[in-house]
C-alpha cells in the first residue's frame, strides 16, 4: 500500500503539469558575467578568423573542396534517408513551432511572458544577424559552385553562414538558457550541442553546405545565446507593458459586460427584503367539471329547464298499460255509468 508521502515518478510528472499558484521567485535571470563575456569576445574572434580564412581563400576554403570532392552522401548511402528526415531539426519553422508550444506552456505555468519573450528576441536577433552576412558575403553552395579552388563569394549565394546550424543552436540552445536548475541546464546544454552539431554535419553530408559554413553557423547561433543578457531588460519592459495592457483590456472588458446591469441602492445591500402581505384572491364562480362529448349540445342544469310537466300532459310511452281515462277520479275509482 502506497502512502502519500512516497510518490511514484508518475505522480511527480502530473505533479510538474499543475500551474503554480504565484509567479516562481527560485527563477534567475542570467547576467552578463565576466565569464560570459569572455566566451562572447573569443566567439566573436572565432566568427571573424572564419570570415576572414573564407575571404582570403585560405586552408580552409581548400578543406571546403576536398570534403566536397569526397562526396559523403555516397560513401554511406544506407543513412541518407534518415539524415534527411533529421536535418529538420535545424528548420526555422518546425522547430520554432515545437519549442514556442513547450515554453507557451512554461509562460502560462509560470505567470511570466519571459520564455516566450526570449525565444522571440533570439529568433529576431538570429534572422538580422545570420540574414545579413547570408545575403552581404552572397557565397554559393557546393551544388552552384562555378570555379573549382575560389571561395565562390560575392555571386549572389545566401549559405554562408549555415542557417540550419545557427538555428539549431539558438532553438534548442534557448531551452538550456531558460532553464531553471542547474542541472536542468547542464543537460539541456549538452544536448542542445549535440543536435546542432549533427545537424551541421549533416548538411555537409548531404552537400548543401561547405564545411566553413557550419563552422560560422555554429559561432554566430552562439553569439545569440551568449548576448541574450543584455536584452533581459528590454524584455523584462516588454513584459511589463504587455501585461498592463492586458489589464487595462480586461478591465474594459467587465465595465462594458457591466455597464447594463441594474446596481441597488447603496446602504440597502445587507438590509432584508420586507414583502407586504398577500392580498385574498377574489372568488371565482365555479367551472363545471362535466366534460361535454365532442358534437353534443350541453344538457342545461336542473333550475334552467322550467318546472316539471303534469302528469296529464305527460306522452304516452309505448309499452304502456293503457290508454288515460279522462272520467276516472283522482282517487282511482270508475263511475257507476261505467259499471253498467
Amino acid at each position: 500500500m502506497r502512502t502519500e508521502g512516497t510518490l511514484t515518478r508518475l505522480d511527480r510528472v502530473f505533479a510538474r503539469l499543475d500551474r503554480e499558484p504565484q509567479r516562481p521567485a527560485h527563477i534567475d535571470v542570467p547576467t552578463m558575467s565576466r565569464h560570459r563575456l569572455v566566451l562572447f569576445s573569443a566567439t566573436l574572434a572565432f566568427y571573424l578568423a572564419i570570415v576572414w580564412a573564407v575571404v582570403t581563400t585560405s586552408w580552409l576554403v581548400r578543406l571546403d573542396w576536398q570534403v566536397m570532392f569526397f562526396r559523403p552522401y555516397q560513401q554511406w548511402p544506407q543513412i541518407h534517408a534518415f539524415l534527411d528526415y533529421y536535418v529538420v531539426l535545424g528548420q526555422r519553422g518546425p522547430t520554432a513551432v515545437m519549442v514556442a508550444a513547450w515554453l507557451g506552456w512554461r509562460s502560462w505555468r509560470q505567470h511570466t511572458l519571459r520564455p516566450l519573450l526570449t525565444l522571440a528576441t533570439a529568433l529576431l536577433l538570429l534572422n538580422v544577424t545570420v540574414g545579413a552576412a547570408k545575403y552581404g558575403m552572397g557565397r554559393l553552395g557546393p551544388h552552384y559552385a562555378t570555379v573549382i579552388g575560389s571561395n565562390e563569394m560575392g555571386l549572389g549565394g545566401d549559405i554562408f553562414p549555415s542557417g540550419h546550424t545557427a538555428n539549431a543552436v539558438v532553438t534548442w540552445g534557448i531551452l538550456a538558457y531558460l532553464a531553471s536548475t542547474a542541472r536542468a541546464r547542464r543537460w539541456l546544454s549538452a544536448g542542445s550541442a549535440v543536435t546542432s552539431l549533427g545537424v551541421g554535419l549533416t548538411t555537409v553530408y548531404l552537400g548543401t553546405h561547405w564545411l566553413s559554413d557550419v563552422l560560422l553557423g555554429w559561432a554566430a547561433g552562439l553569439l545569440i545565446l551568449l548576448a541574450l543578457p543584455w536584452f533581459e531588460p528590454l524584455t523584462a519592459r516588454a513584459e511589463q507593458e504587455i501585461l498592463a495592457l492586458r489589464d487595462r483590456w480586461r478591465e474594459r472588458w467587465r465595465a462594458r459586460r457591466g455597464r447594463g446591469a441594474t446596481t441597488a441602492p447603496a446602504g440597502t445591500a445587507d438590509l432584508p427584503v420586507v414583502l407586504p402581505p398577500r392580498s385574498p384572491a377574489p372568488q371565482e364562480a365555479p367551472v363545471a367539471r362535466e366534460t361535454v362529448a365532442a358534437g353534443r349540445a350541453p344538457r342545461p342544469p336542473v333550475y334552467l329547464s322550467g318546472p316539471p310537466a303534469s302528469r296529464a300532459g305527460r306522452p304516452v310511452l309505448a309499452g304502456s298499460r293503457g290508454p288515460a281515462h279522462p272520467g276516472r277520479s283522482s282517487q282511482g275509482t270508475t263511475s257507476t255509468t261505467a259499471r253498467s
